[in-house]
């Protein structure tokens, strides 16, 4: 793949992410350190390069039970250890971070790995930022827009002049370096939010759609909202949709959901926990959120590409992004489903797409 293609060149794009987790094996009662877990999301994307997937996406949180707070750094490891996969945020959270800074942080990303550099933005789950940085949580919308007009601006020029609410203005500001490629692709990661999703359509931005739970039909007024914007405000020749969610590969389904129910249970506790809530997912629970109707991709490998084919029969997306190493599941497990995404499911789900196109 030569950097610089657009998504409709390359066709269908399949890859991972993480959120970097640090959970508690459910099984064992062990912990592994940050350094531990660093270390294996850098093997995971070397991994998922020399087995051919397309992208590689890693995640911003500020609390102890996560080991990344920068992804660019993180990445540029990545970027060292690897060819030719793409390398995402995911996501930064673009209310709290200068945007200048991130531009020139990810400009040296795309420098460092041959125009391999992405973002996906978003407001974030968590609010720790905003205090942590110094930002009031009521500008919470406001930021967001102002970070991403700016950000957007330094993208199409290497000097601007600029002002607004929220940082000190800029005048014949020369913002280097420049990337490897014309410009960094931007991503605006959305989950329920339709007023996002029309956003993102109007700034000529991709679509990163969010689905951790529910059918998939739930969430196509956010792509209809997402091309409809963009039509009205002339990008339609710019749109890209991802869909991205959890997800885990075994031979078999009921092997996969054996495998992945005591660590997918233990993220959603630990996650309900840091957000107040006492919910205990049962098997039960399980079973209902991972059957072949949802948007959770647990599952044989027939079983996901059947999902993805008929997920992109609903979006029409040009990529599907996966993130399975949650709740304190082993590495060795994660490698495992790596392969089988690599080389059941992606030849097969590219190899129908080409089909309809």
């Amino acid at each position: 793949m030569e950097s610089g293609e657009s998504l409709k060149d390359t066709g269908f794009e399949i890859g991972l992410y993480t959120l970097a987790d640090i959970a508690r094996n459910p099984l064992t009662g062990k912990i592994i350190s940050s350094s531990q877990r660093i270390k294996e999301i850098i093997q995971a994307a070397k991994l998922a390069d020399e087995a051919g997937l397309d992208i590689f996406g890693v995640g911003e949180h500020h609390r102890l039970d996560y080991a990344v707070s920068s992804p660019q750094v993180v990445l540029a490891s990545i970027a060292q250890a690897t060819k030719r996969i793409k390398l995402t945020s995911a996501t930064t959270v673009l209310s709290t971070v200068d945007p200048v800074r991130l531009f020139e942080d990810f400009a040296t990303l795309d420098l460092i790995s041959d125009g391999r550099a992405e973002i996906i933005a978003g407001r974030g789950a968590f609010l720790d930022s905003f205090p942590l940085f110094g930002f009031d949580i009521n500008d919470y919308d406001a930021l967001f827009e102002e970070n991403m007009e700016l950000f957007l601006k330094i993208n199409d020029s290497e000097m601007i002049s600029w002002s607004g609410r929220f940082r000190s203005s800029l005048k014949n500001a020369e913002i280097a370096p420049r990337p490897f490629q014309n410009k960094l692709p931007i991503w605006v990661g959305v989950s329920r939010t339709p007023e996002s999703a029309a956003h993102a359509g109007s700034l000529g931005v991709g679509l990163a759609v969010v689905m951790l739970g529910g059918e998939p039909s739930s969430f196509k007024h956010l792509v209809d909202l997402y091309r409809l914007a963009g039509m009205v405000s002339e990008h339609q020749n710019q749109l890209n949709v991802s869909v991205t969610g959890h997800g885990y590969i075994a031979k078999t389904t009921e092997q996969a959901k054996d495998e992945f129910y005591p660590f997918y249970s233990n993220y959603w506790i630990n996650l309900n926990r840091q957000h107040g809530n006492r919910f205990k997912m049962t098997r039960e629970d399980f079973e209902e959120m991972t059957s072949p109707e949802t948007v959770v991709f647990v599952g044989s490998p027939q079983q996901i590409v059947e999902k993805i084919l008929y997920q992109y029969e609903l979006f029409g997306h040009r990529r599907f992004m996966a993130q399975m190493d949650i709740g304190g599941i082993p590495f060795k497990n994660v490698a495992r489903a790596i392969e089988l995404l690599a080389t059941e499911v992606a030849p097969v789900v590219r190899k129908e797409i080409s089909k309809k196109q």
